[in-house]
């Protein structure tokens, strides 16, 4: 057991969209990411997913509406719902999601992360 500094574990990598896992809780991943762009349109079939944002702006795109999330806020996407993540400048972003959970759901492509790293 040992406490996680999160802006310490942010310097470790500069890689955007490639997920790292920092920890683990009850079949849940903690697990830091970089992005900016657009990420891809893609759903988890059976996993909801949390994106919390430690640093900058993101959007969440859905089929219906657009989510804006600043610093300090959240937003679960519920399992089924297809979504977009995207951040006009990069942005730092904390997931809570099951271990099983591929960071590109449906849609597997050259972003797919099949085994994050550890930090």
């Amino acid at each position: 057991m040992q406490k996680i500094n999160l802006q310490e574990k942010l310097e470790l990598f500069s890689d955007l969209w490639s997920p790292k896992i920092v920890g683990e809780l009850n079949g849940q991943h903690l697990k830091l990411v970089k992005i900016k762009g657009e990420f891809v349109w893609h759903r988890h079939e059976h996993e909801d997913e949390l994106f919390l944002v430690i640093q900058g702006e993101i959007t969440i795109q859905l089929r219906d509406r657009d989510v804006q999330l600043h610093e300090g806020e959240f937003f679960i996407v519920p399992r089924g719902v297809e979504h977009n993540p995207m951040a006009r400048k990069e942005a730092q972003v904390l997931l809570l999601e099951p271990s099983s959970t591929l960071n590109t759901g449906d849609n597997p492509n050259e972003r797919t992360v099949e085994c994050p790293e550890r930090l």
